[in-house]
C-alpha cells in the first residue's frame, strides 16, 4: 500500500549551516543520464546508466546576517563545491527518514533581494550537478 508523506520537519542544511527553519520548500530530484547504446542490427533503441543526475530546489525565506540565508547563498554563488545535506523530518535516519547528502553541488545564480511592501521576502534557489548519496541506517 502506498504512503502519503507530509513535510512537516524536515531538515536541510547547506554547507553545515542549517536553514531548515527557513525554507517552505523542498524539491529534489536524482537519477542519471541515458546513455545511448543502440548497435545496428538492434530493432530498438537500448540504454546504459551513466553520470548521476542531481538537482535541488529550495524555497528559502531571506534572512540577512552571519549564517543567514542570504550569507550562506553569496558564499556559495559560483563555487561549484556546495554540499547540501537534507532529510524528510528530523531524528534518525531509516526507511521512514533517508538522509540525501549532495556534494559538489553548483548554485549559479539567485536573487538576494526579493520582495515588496506588505511581503515575506523569499529566493527559489537551484542547485545543479555534483553527486548524491542516500542513507537509511541509523547512526
Amino acid at each position: 500500500m502506498a504512503t502519503t508523506v507530509h513535510l512537516t520537519t524536515p531538515t536541510v542544511t547547506i554547507n553545515s549551516v542549517d536553514l531548515s527553519d527557513q525554507c517552505s520548500t523542498a524539491t529534489v530530484t536524482i537519477g542519471y543520464d541515458s546513455l545511448e547504446t543502440t548497435a545496428f542490427g538492434s530493432t530498438g533503441r537500448s540504454f546504459t546508466k551513466g553520470l548521476q543526475a542531481v538537482e535541488v530546489t529550495l524555497t528559502l525565506f531571506l534572512s540577512y546576517g552571519a549564517s543567514e540565508v542570504e550569507a550562506t547563498l553569496f558564499g556559495e554563488l559560483g563555487e561549484g563545491d556546495t554540499t547540501v545535506s537534507i532529510n524528510a523530518a528530523t531524528g534518525a535516519e531509516s526507511a521512514d527518514n533517508p538522509h540525501f547528502d549532495f556534494t559538489n553541488m553548483m548554485l549559479a545564480s539567485y536573487t538576494p533581494i526579493n520582495g515588496g511592501v506588505g511581503e515575506l521576502s523569499t529566493v527559489e534557489v537551484t542547485l545543479t550537478g555534483g553527486t548524491f548519496a542516500r542513507d537509511i541506517t541509523p547512526p
